[in-house]
């Protein structure tokens, strides 16, 4: 991989507000991260800041039941530009509802509520990256 495509992915990263981005070829590695661990070729390393896979679950506050990001992606809230958003502030909501959509490699993907409840805060603005594990609704 030439330097001109690694500044280009390292500004793509920059750009997006991506935390972390990973890319592969052949023997190659890449690992260019917004945390300041930058690593070219290498196991990784586990940060203090990761959150191990299996403790992702949606997580229970005193606030309310918070609803995470299952991957990295773009977040919207409706599911074309034209239509209304999905849910809004104080809507009642039951588990199974459709919350929002995040688009990750041209696929969109959906996101239900885990739990009955009333929306409580959207923390996230439409079309935004997200990152895995970010929070993005809170549901009371």
């Amino acid at each position: 991989m030439d330097i001109q495509r690694i500044e280009k992915l390292a500004e793509l990263v920059e750009r997006t507000g991506l935390d972390e981005l990973e890319v592969r070829e052949g023997d190659f590695h890449l690992r260019l991260s917004n945390k300041g661990q930058s690593r070219v070729a290498g196991k990784a390393q586990r940060s203090a800041e990761q959150v191990p896979a299996d403790s992702r679950a949606n997580k229970a506050s005193s606030a309310g039941h918070d609803i995470c990001a299952p991957m990295v992606g773009i977040f919207y809230r409706s599911e074309s530009p034209e239509a209304p958003s999905l849910v809004e502030v104080g809507q009642a909501v039951s588990k199974g509802d459709l919350l929002c959509i995040i688009e990750a490699m041209k696929m969109m993907n959906h996101v239900e509520a885990e739990v009955s409840g009333t929306i409580a805060s959207i923390l996230v603005e439409n079309g935004q990256p997200v990152e895995y594990d970010q929070p993005l609704f809170t549901i009371v």
